[in-house]
């Protein structure tokens, strides 16, 4: 069985500052996806793209169909992914991925959770690759995150 992913950091910045990065697209092309189309509202769909910023090598863009579970300012963003085309997110068809935000200091503390991969109907080497992949992914982009939301508060200090 393959475990959530779960990754928590504390971001020195303000959580409105964090919540506009994980939840505005044209923010999120500056730290996660290369492009970012959202409906961010709870049923929205949108789709992420990753080109430059993908987590490992890809010969062409990669996109993933989203849809939004979520929206709870400033405190929690969730959407669903990797469901098959032409059918509606939902547990055992999909996974949810959701960022929690909290207040710690003049910092944000942001838990993202990656869930639901073992209830996917992939064989169990699929399975792995993902999550291997994404644990590699997240650590990537929460660190590109974190450097992102750190300068834009900075700039606005200034």
């Amino acid at each position: 069985m393959i475990p959530s992913i779960e990754r928590e950091i504390l971001i020195e910045a303000p959580v409105e500052v964090v919540w506009g990065a994980v939840t505005e697209p044209g923010q999120i092309s500056s730290w996660f996806a290369d492009a970012a189309d959202i409906d961010v509202r709870e049923g929205g769909k949108g789709t992420l793209t990753w080109t430059d910023r993908a987590a490992k090598d890809i010969t062409e863009p990669a996109t993933a169909e989203i849809t939004v579970v979520a929206v709870e300012p400033p405190r929690l963003f969730s959407f669903r992914w990797a469901y098959p085309d032409g059918t509606e997110p939902r547990e055992g068809n999909s996974v949810l991925v959701e960022f929690t935000l909290a207040p710690e200091g003049e910092g944000t503390r942001l838990r993202v959770t990656e869930a639901g991969v073992s209830g996917l109907d992939w064989s169990e080497e699929e399975k792995a690759t993902y999550a291997q992949e994404h644990i590699h992914g997240w650590s990537k982009h929460l660190a590109d995150l974190v450097a992102y939301a750190s300068a834009k508060d900075q700039a606005a200090v200034r």
